[in-house]
């Protein structure tokens, strides 16, 4: 039986396999901790890479190399939740040619101990400080007990490592982030961060600009990730529309035969039926014949309509011996390589970052989650590597916004964010972009593949890496960063600037239902100002460079899928942002330029795949949603305008004119006319 489902922006990635991420070197080290290793007498460093790379690992070396070559006393492990403790047991890491093994004694893993954060774990870490062993592994809320309770400087000497960082926020109230700013500032520990995905879902900044500039960085890509698996070959992103009950909708795309993990929606969100128990229980039914318990495990046994019987782990029920039998269960090392010891795992607020199945296949989720960090954490559940399975997928199930359905907004802003997250992914997932000024002196780079004619000096040339993943696109008229600190954030953090543009509600709106958008007021103003906001400390030079790179990558990889999309079949599913759509959008144009750039609306790809595959009423309820907020100039934007007016005119020896045919043209003339006016209205007192 095939059941038609609505889908909306899909990405879907194909890598090449060579299986390089997964193979070791002499010392036992795959090639992102051999990257990471290579920086490890850095005293602040930072460590971006996806789920499953081996961060863990990673840090134990450099971890072991700072206590025996570099004279600290100690290192303190600090991670989000207590299971992902369990990634830092002993590893015989001489058994693979490193020079010592990693051991952490029994009492001092703390994620292991019973009792509450603000207890007997506090005194443990006191004692720790007191002793003369090694290694403590701790949870992020014991370890801010702990620093409240005996001052940084307790830990003068020591090696704090803190995994997931992303957890961290320059925000006051962020105590952890307070504690590593203040450790910064006395600076006499060290500090390794690791995330796999530097970003956090409220926009806030991880980390003040002047604390984030001290930390060297070690970036490891999704692409390198996946192009170096041995069998993972595709992973493919979906969003789909339900109507009704989300039960009534979910095996349009739970297939049975696929190892998934079903995250349901939080009790306090609108797709929550508010009984998540009867929720598991409608999924099983859905699925098949229940048979009963299995009294080892815990695990749900469902019969299927073709005679298989489905292992089912439930991580919903709260009663403390049911969902600890079925816990301990999915830990159990022996069942590791067993693809056959569970089938489906159904979580609330489990089962998410740091959480290991290799043979998930199929990430689903229902109701659109709180932030973008948590979706690429939840993707990472699907994306680890395990022989047989070639192909990856995550699913989030939204509901349709319903005319007559009071809570129209929220629906609206879970599809906005379903929008966002797809755009977001597309270009994580992406190889790296180097983007370059087209100069005539301008030569071919070794190691970059520039396409069957090769390196043309008089064109804007695509060159890519196939070792690195790394594009190198020429561009006409490019601002290059003169500051180290732009610089690096050209190189490591555009995916954190589109992250931010991405999540602003009024540049998704606009972007995509604004019939009369002038697309730079996008790319040049509104990504502008998240710029200036986001990096006040750099000079206005150095601001434009970091724009431009930004809305470049950015809409570089819109127009690499809406050109593999036309060469293809049309199915937005097909293979995007990689080397041929890039390629292919480059060379059709005669000449790559910023000013070409900037006139493409980031959102248009986006806006005609949601038009394909929503109802007709549900696109127009969110449309008019939109427009009855739609407000004119801000002071913010006029004064926003006006700037760029003015650079207009030391460009061209004019002001911009309000009877342009070129529509930014007329546009930064209305936002200086409106600045004038905001002013001596006294607005900007």
């Amino acid at each position: 039986m095939t059941i038609e489902v609505k889908s909306i922006p899909s990405v879907s990635v194909s890598y090449a396999r060579n299986g390089s991420s997964t193979k070791a070197n002499a010392l036992g080290m795959r090639p992102m901790q051999e990257r990471a290793f290579e920086r490890r007498g850095e005293q602040y460093l930072l460590i971006k890479s996806p789920p499953a790379s081996g961060k863990s690992r990673a840090l134990m070396f450099i971890a072991l190399d700072k206590l025996q070559n570099q004279g600290l006393k100690q290192a303190i492990i600090v991670v989000p939740e207590k299971s992902i403790g369990a990634s830092f047991h002993d590893e015989p890491l001489s058994k693979f040619g490193f020079s010592s093994d990693w051991t952490v004694m029994p009492k001092w893993n703390l994620c292991d101990a019973p009792g509450s954060d603000n207890g007997g774990k506090v005194n443990s870490v006191g004692a720790f400080l007191e002793s003369d062993d090694k290694v403590l592994v701790c949870t992020h809320a014991t370890f801010r007990f702990a620093v409240d309770r005996y001052g940084v400087e307790a830990f003068d000497g020591r090696l704090i490592a803190v995994d997931e960082f992303h957890h961290v926020s320059a925000n006051p109230d962020n105590k952890l982030g307070l504690h590593l700013g203040q450790f910064i500032a006395r600076d006499k520990v060290h500090i390794v961060a690791m995330t796999g995905s530097y970003f956090r879902g409220d926009a806030e900044a991880v980390l003040a600009p002047q604390d984030e500039a001290k930390f060297d960085t070690v970036t490891y890509t999704y692409y390198e990730q996946l192009n170096g698996y041995e069998y993972l070959k595709q992973l493919d992103i979906g969003y789909f529309f339900y109507s009704g009950s989300y039960a009534d909708d979910i095996l349009k795309v739970l297939k049975p035969v696929e190892k998934t993990i079903v995250h349901i929606p939080s009790v306090n969100s609108r797709e929550s039926t508010k009984d998540k128990i009867r929720e598991v229980e409608h999924i099983i039914e859905a699925l098949g014949v229940w048979h009963g318990t299995d009294p080892a495990t815990g695990f749900q046994l469902v019969k299927t309509s073709d005679d298989r019987i489905l292992r089912i782990a439930d991580l919903v029920d709260d009663d403390p011996s049911k969902r600890e039998r079925v816990s301990a269960a999915l830990k159990d090392p022996a069942q590791k390589n067993n693809r056959d010891h569970v089938d489906i795992i159904i979580a609330l607020g489990m089962a998410k970052e740091g959480f290991d199945w290799i043979w998930c296949e199929h990430a689903l989720t229902i109701g659109y989650r709180a932030s973008l960090t948590e979706i690429v954490q939840i993707i990472g559940r699907a994306t680890r590597d395990a022989p047989g399975k070639t192909r990856a997928r995550f699913t989030n199930l939204i509901a349709e916004p319903d005319a007559s359905e009071e809570a129209v907004t929220e629906a609206v802003n879970d599809t906005l964010k379903a929008i966002a997250a797809s755009l977001l992914m597309e270009q994580v997932l992406a190889p790296r972009f180097e983007f370059k000024p087209k100069n005539p002196t301008n030569e071919a780079t070794p190691g970059f593949d520039y396409g069957e004619g090769g390196y043309d000096p008089d064109k804007c040339n695509v060159g890519f890496n196939h070792d690195t993943g790394q594009f190198q696109i020429e561009i006409k008229g490019l601002v290059e960063p003169k500051s180290d600190e732009a610089a690096r954030i050209c190189r490591e953090d555009l995916n954190e600037v589109i992250a931010a543009f991405v999540q602003d509600k009024t540049a998704v709106e606009r972007g995509l239902f604004d019939e009369e958008l002038v697309p730079e007021e996008l790319t040049v103003a509104r990504m502008g100002k998240i710029i200036k906001d986001k990096y006040p400390e750099l000079d206005e030079e150095d601001q434009e460079a970091v724009r431009q790179h930004a809305v470049a990558a950015l809409n570089l990889t819109q127009q690499a899928k809406q050109a593999a999309i036309e060469g293809g079949n049309g199915d937005p599913s097909a293979n995007t942002a990689l080397i041929d759509g890039v390629r292919k959008f480059a060379m059709d144009v005669r000449e790559l330029d910023i000013d070409l750039i900037d006139r493409i609306n980031p959102f248009g790809e986006a806006y005609s795949i949601l038009a394909k595959t929503m109802s007709e009423d549900s696109l127009k309820q969110v449309a008019a949603a939109i427009a009855a907020k739609r407000t004119s100039l801000t002071p913010d934007e006029a004064k926003e305008l006006a700037v760029r007016a003015y650079r207009f005119k030391k460009e061209r020896g004019r002001l911009p004119s309000i009877s342009s045919t070129d529509a930014w043209e007329k546009r930064m003339a209305e936002g200086a006319a409106a600045f004038v006016r905001f002013k001596d209205e006294g607005r900007y007192e």
